[in-house]
């Protein structure tokens, strides 16, 4: 019994004092845990959900005038008054499906390209990797105004001397015609994040063990076979993921569009949902560009969470 006793109370002093967790948990340790998350949550809090819960609140508000159409306006709760204005505006639905065919088209492309060039790099035969990886990735380095203001000179039929080569040719492309202008939105998309997915869809690649490409091959898979049946199932949940941020960013297209308004006549201040939210804030309407922000951000929620619940039931995840 001694004996037993005298452990015990060994084990208890070479306990250190300082690990010993103390009643109700935290001490310096939680401190140190709130040291670093403060300076990423305050911000997060007052630049992001304040202005969102804010928004959210401006949508269930309407102006009203006492005393007849001149009288003194004041804003009151207005419940739904704001959204049914928003599902009853045509312009709003007629943007909704411009963009919904930008996305239906040019996300796939732009993916498409993006993962071959990601299956080129990772393949021995390209050589100069790195240079190809730069340049590849370097358009992504221009903000988007810069490079819908480049893209714009080579657009414009006064300006362009890609028009100049082509009219040289016989052909007389007007890529800010009403039928073309928004492919040529499209085509400045694709180029500034085709990169992007691609460095994504890489890293992915690279992950793989090169173990399992030999042996693939010392059963006899070629190069082809490797690339789309090994490579491309395994990289799928990147796949994925580019194409949710794909989503994302096509329902808040706004900077391309509206640069190449200003050079055509064929852009509309409602061509793209965002650019109609703008237009209706501009006219000191701030409740209704809420309520438009605020469908907006649900369509968004609703079309990439539910394509990734699709691609998670056929995966089998």
């Amino acid at each position: 019994m001694t004996t037993q006793t005298e452990t015990r109370a060994a084990r208890v002093v070479a306990v250190p004092r300082g690990s010993r967790r103390r009643p109700g948990g935290g001490g310096p340790r939680a401190g140190t845990i709130i040291a670093f998350i403060t300076p990423f949550f305050l911000p997060f809090v007052l630049f992001y959900l304040v202005p969102v819960g804010y928004a959210i609140w401006q949508s269930f508000r309407v102006v009203r005038r006492s005393g007849g159409q001149y009288g003194t306006s004041y804003t009151t709760f207005g419940g739904f008054e704001q959204y049914g204005q928003v599902f009853h505006n045509s312009e709003f639905w007629s943007s909704i499906g411009r963009i919904g065919l930008f996305g239906v088209v040019q996300v796939p492309v732009m993916l498409f390209v993006a993962l071959i060039m990601a299956l080129l790099l990772d393949t021995p035969l390209l050589k100069i990797k790195s240079f190809f990886r730069i340049t590849a990735f370097m358009p992504y380095a221009v903000p988007g105004v810069i490079a819908a203001i480049m893209w714009s000179y080579l657009y414009s039929p006064q300006l362009s001397p890609v028009v100049e080569v082509l009219k040289g040719v016989g052909l007389h492309p007007d890529f800010l015609g009403p039928g073309a202008v928004l492919w040529s939105a499209a085509n400045i998309s694709t180029w500034l994040w085709t990169g992007y997915n691609m460095l994504i869809m890489y890293s992915a690649l690279q992950s793989i063990p090169q173990e399992l490409y030999e042996a693939a091959k010392l059963d006899g898979a070629s190069n082809w076979t490797i690339a789309w049946q090994i490579k491309v199932p395994i990289i799928y949940p990147s796949i994925v993921l580019t194409t949710v941020f794909s989503i994302i960013g096509t329902l808040q297209l706004y900077a391309e569009p509206a640069v190449l308004r200003q050079i055509s006549s064929n852009i509309s201040s409602t061509f793209t949902p965002n650019m109609l939210a703008y237009a209706v804030a501009s006219g000191n309407n701030y409740q209704q560009a809420a309520a438009i922000s605020v469908v907006i951000a649900l369509i968004t929620f609703v079309l990439s969470f539910g394509f990734m619940r699709l691609t998670s039931k056929r995966a089998g995840l």
